[in-house]
């Protein structure tokens, strides 16, 4: 009993079977909350790794002044002819920086490599 061409087949699905089965890069790609969420947790990884790096440079050089007002003798140090505290204020402060900024570009680098593995995982 043949009434005429059959209608083509439409699958219903639940919303939350979708959900359950996309991925996070699909989630990123679409912008969905969970991808929103896992942006925010790559940010406020990068943010505590700066703040932590930044909190750890600034107690580096700021005790340098402390220790010249504390301990005089340090203070009348020569060193090559130059005061050691211009010394250690003028040219050492730089690679100190310098190193502190390739650490946090490669730790950072870190965790963005972390992310993309997780996300390509997942």
């Amino acid at each position: 009993m043949k009434d005429g061409p059959r209608p083509p087949r439409e699958v219903i699905t639940s919303p939350r079977s979708r959900a359950a089965g996309s991925t996070a890069r699909q989630d990123l790609g679409e912008q969905t909350r969970l991808g929103d969420i896992l942006i925010r947790s790559l940010i406020r990884t990068q943010l505590h790794l700066a703040l932590r790096l930044g909190a750890l440079i600034a107690l580096l050089l700021g005790s340098l002044p402390l220790l010249f007002a504390y301990i005089p003798a340090v203070r009348r140090q020569h060193v090559f002819g130059l005061p050691l505290p211009w010394l250690l204020l003028g040219v050492l402060v730089y690679p100190v920086l310098l190193a502190g900024g390739a650490l946090y570009v490669r730790q950072a680098e870190r965790n963005e490599r972390d992310f993309e593995d997780f996300v390509d995982h997942s």
